[in-house]
């Protein structure tokens, strides 16, 4: 028997983003524990918004596990929120969201690195960088300045050590942005990821004395710098493999019914970055088109040369939405478009 660390990862009830929360506790196992192995165990509600002290405790139900490659013997548990009764808490969000293993979803997460209140590479008492251009996939100290790349480096390694799909890291338009980009099969598997990659993320930054600022438009609507998005790259086996123009034509046609509903769980203060600027369609519109990344919904151009068949990319969610809901509602769209 071995002792194993099991750091139990939930979301809070803050609103309207819920924060990542994390406890310890020690079990013994033979060895690398399963997610069945794994026991529910408790939390006071009370102290994250999620219960009244007359009432404080909720139940945390383990719902995937990671190898942590922090720590000997140490388990990275993602868990779902539960009232006492066993059923989900209302701030659980991944219980009943739609989950398809064959709808394929491909998450592209913007941030900021700030340190001492201001992005990397800002000045400190204030003003500005050089303007953008040189800054988006940048090499160099000018660019990235001496710490980020250690970061976002350690970071791949960590979740590639931890068995997420971690398929890639880039610098973006502003000053001390990044991206990393998290792919999974199933709605549930894909948004876990994303949670858990946040999850080491911030955990890593904090030896470096860095927040992580997923903001959507942190440096305000005002200025020419760009916001943070999370582009969401979609498609189901019928997408993939029969597909057509008719049938994309219908499934943007739902796309544009119910893009309020889509707007709704694409983030908060997504008005002060879907302006029609830095690379964005106006929150109150809805368009795609062939490679355009000022459309809501880009359309590779791999996807019309293959007739229209592969995946398609909702460039509308921002950088703080939850993934959880924003797989659920492209696949409630979806949904609602029939196939032959």
């Amino acid at each position: 028997m071995a002792k194993y660390k099991l750091e139990y990862i939930w979301l809070d009830g803050y609103e309207p983003v819920a924060n990542l929360r994390g406890k310890t506790q020690v079990k013994d196992f033979d060895t690398f524990p399963s997610l069945a192995e794994l026991p529910m165990w408790g939390f006071d509600g009370s102290s994250t918004r999620q219960a009244e002290g007359k009432s404080s405790d909720c139940l945390l139900k383990p719902v995937a596990c990671y190898p942590d490659p922090t720590k000997t013997n140490g388990v990275l548990v993602m868990c779902e929120v539960m009232m006492p009764d066993g059923t989900p808490h209302p701030t659980n969000a991944r219980a009943t969201i739609l989950d398809d293993p064959d709808a394929w979803f491909g998450f592209e997460q913007e941030y900021f690195l700030y340190q001492d209140g201001v992005p990397l590479g800002f000045p400190a008492g204030g003003g500005f960088p050089p303007p953008q251009g040189e800054y988006y996939t940048g090499v160099g100290y000018k660019n990235v300045g001496d710490i980020a790349r250690e970061i976002v480096d350690t970071h791949l390694d960590l979740c590639l050590e931890a068995g997420i799909n971690h398929e890639g890291i880039n610098a973006e338009v502003a000053k001390g942005q990044w991206e990393f980009q998290i792919f999974g099969k199933g709605s549930k598997t894909a948004a876990d990821q994303v949670w858990m990659a946040r999850y080491l993320l911030l955990r890593l930054c904090e030896k470096y004395g860095v927040d992580v600022n997923w903001h959507c438009k942190p440096l305000g609507k005002d200025v020419d710098w760009n916001g943070s998005g999370m582009h969401s790259n979609f498609s189901t086996k019928y997408l993939r493999e029969v597909g057509g123009k008719e049938y994309f034509e219908a499934l943007m046609a739902a796309f544009d019914k119910y893009k309020n509903e889509h707007i709704a769980v694409y983030g908060p203060d997504n008005h002060l970055r879907l302006t029609g600027l830095h690379e964005t369609q106006s929150i109150d519109k809805f368009n795609y088109g062939v490679a355009n990344r000022g459309a809501s919904i880009r359309v590779p151009h791999s996807f019309v040369n293959n007739d229209y068949k592969g995946y398609l990319e909702d460039r509308r969610p921002n950088s703080q939405g939850d993934p959880y809901k924003i797989a659920s509602r492209i696949l409630q769209t979806i949904a609602t478009v029939p196939t032959k």
